[in-house]
């Protein structure tokens, strides 16, 4: 399914070397202003151009199809596009025989039966969260004043990332990535217990963005090896304010007012100049694979403004869920 969101409902759609790609906002606020140029700032920073990233060079100008009338959001859904023009679909012709390894060349064969789109990775592809970064400028309107910061700590399992990232283009290999994600100033008791709580609907939303293979929010796994003594955060204030935050900012699955704190986990690119011997398909046997064309040498490099943008699409849905229970508090 390509939707996410109860109220705040989010819908991506197109594939990387189709005409365009685009996102659907429906239940978007009516009064929110609103113009093209709002975009720019975010889906600048998703862009490639410095150095570990695809030479593929889009200018990702958005276009606002519908839901914005006199420069506000007028109620009905947001529609917003990108026309896709720098492609060479011909460097993905060689994997229908030879899928490449940890991409979804193989599963999406299956499970589209052989129709799937595999130019640049069809569907399949990183260019997909344009989508999300722009849903993810209007959901930092709703969030108001919470402040949502993203950054890459660590790439190739070193914090040294330059020399990291110089190594892998060195070998023509790739490396993955560490971002940690900071919202200061939070909405106090966001998430609803047990399937929508903060972490459900956010986790969702980070397993969406391609490449990503964990999560984990305040101490996350170190708290396996913790006392209870050494994880609780204890009150030091009437407002909830506690003297650490091993928990990230969540108790219960719900927003405490501190700051919500997580990591998340990106896996290596997939596509490398490096020979892998795999099975070709065509031919029923092994094979050697060299992969061509423009990939990422590190696509966590552009991963902290999608981060960002899927923190603020969770927190948008959720503070509107929380304004039709909550009446009274609102």
């Amino acid at each position: 399914m390509n939707s996410f969101g109860v109220i705040f409902r989010v819908s991506v759609f197109g594939e990387s070397h189709g005409p365009a790609i685009g996102v659907v906002i429906d239940g978007c606020p009516p009064g929110l202003p609103l113009a093209t140029d709002d975009f720019i700032p975010d889906l600048t920073r998703r862009q490639s151009g410095s150095k570990g990233t695809t030479k593929r060079q889009e200018a990702d100008i958005p276009e606002i199809l519908s839901g914005v009338h006199e420069g506000f959001t007028n109620g009905a859904p947001v529609t917003v596009i990108t026309r896709n023009r720098d492609r060479i679909s011909s460097d993905y012709e060689g994997f229908k025989d030879i899928p490449r390894p940890g991409h979804a060349d193989f599963t999406s064969k299956m499970k589209y039966s052989g129709f799937a789109d595999m130019r640049g990775s069809g569907h399949f592809s990183g260019r997909i969260t344009w989508g999300l970064v722009a849903a993810g400028v209007i959901a930092k309107m709703i969030a108001g004043k919470s402040e949502i910061n993203a950054s890459l700590i660590s790439a190739g399992g070193s914090t040294d990332i330059e020399k990291a990232l110089d190594e892998a283009i060195a070998k023509n290999d790739s490396i993955g990535g560490i971002i940690e994600c900071v919202v200061k100033d939070p909405p106090v008791a966001l998430g609803e217990p047990f399937f929508y709580s903060f972490e459900s609907a956010l986790s969702h939303l980070v397993f969406s963005i391609p490449a990503i293979k964990g999560i984990e929010f305040g101490s996350g796994f170190d708290a396996a090896s913790m006392k209870g003594s050494e994880h609780n955060d204890p009150f030091i204030d009437g407002k909830g304010k506690t003297a650490t935050n091993k928990a990230g900012g969540l108790n219960g699955g719900i927003t405490n007012g501190n700051d919500i704190i997580f990591r998340v986990a990106v896996k290596p690119t997939s596509s490398i100049g490096v020979e892998q011997n795999t099975f070709n398909f065509t031919e029923g046997k092994m094979d050697i694979l060299k992969v061509t064309g423009r990939h990422d040498t590190c696509i966590a490099l552009r991963m902290p403004v999608i981060v960002e943008a899927v923190t603020a699409i969770a927190m948008a849905d959720l503070i509107l869920i929380d304004r039709g229970i909550n009446t009274k508090r609102n």
